[in-house]
């Protein structure tokens, strides 16, 4: 008697599976066709109050996955130290760019997005061969690519970059805290908590403070 056929369930279910088993899944379709440099690149910061919006683009080796990497916010602030340095020894490129508060409340917050990712994608050594972001495609990105909703948990290189962006964030926002006490910088990292509204609310903005987030989406608690 033969086995009964696959429901699609199953299907989906063996394919996560796959991709469990192996984080390179996606990038072995493009090294498989000769196209190694493959960019993920993520994003961080884009719905705090204060403080700039980080983007990271990483290219790794064939054949080469970081352990233990998936989305940044799926890992402690020291799970996120240890992997990023993993990723910049590892890694064939890693770079930043970023766009600041000013550039934010001149634009919006998606161009001002798109921008820091073409700085860090202009700062690679070469151009990549492959360029792919997490979420939904971006107008304003120079470079042909393909989005990825969910690409920061399911591309290891999104992945990658999301950790790397992230921790550099991170450190920003916390060396600017003692320059600017009372916001909690150091530990919100510039998102609307409750400690950060309160300080706005007795102290006021400060240059790193996004005006065009202190109205409406302030308001609504976006």
């Amino acid at each position: 008697m033969s086995a009964p056929a696959a429901s699609p369930d199953d299907a989906g279910t063996e394919r996560l599976n796959e991709r469990l088993h192996d984080p390179l899944e996606y990038e072995r379709r493009f090294w498989s066709r000769g196209l190694l440099g493959v960019a993920g690149v993520d994003e961080v910061g884009r719905g705090p109050l204060a403080g700039p919006v980080v983007a990271a683009a990483v290219v790794l080796p064939e054949g080469v996955a970081i352990d233990g990497a998936t989305d940044s916010k799926a890992l402690s602030p020291e799970e996120r130290e240890e992997l990023s340095a993993l990723i910049l020894a590892r890694a064939c490129s890693v770079t930043l760019g970023a766009a600041s508060v000013r550039e934010i409340d001149r634009a919006n917050i998606l161009v001002a997005t798109a921008w820091a990712m073409n700085r860090a994608l202009g700062r690679l050594q070469r151009d990549p061969d492959h360029v792919v972001v997490d979420g939904l495609p971006m107008k304003s990105l120079r470079w042909k690519h393909e989005a990825v909703v969910g690409g920061d948990a399911s591309v290891h290189s999104v992945a990658c970059a999301s950790i790397v962006a992230k921790v550099c964030r991170d450190r920003l926002m916390a060396k600017l805290a003692p320059r600017y006490p009372g916001y909690g910088w150091d530990h919100n990292m510039g998102y609307g908590t409750a400690e950060h509204r309160d300080a706005l609310e007795h102290l006021g903005a400060t240059p790193h403070h996004r005006q065009t987030f202190l109205g409406l989406q302030y308001r609504l608690d976006l």
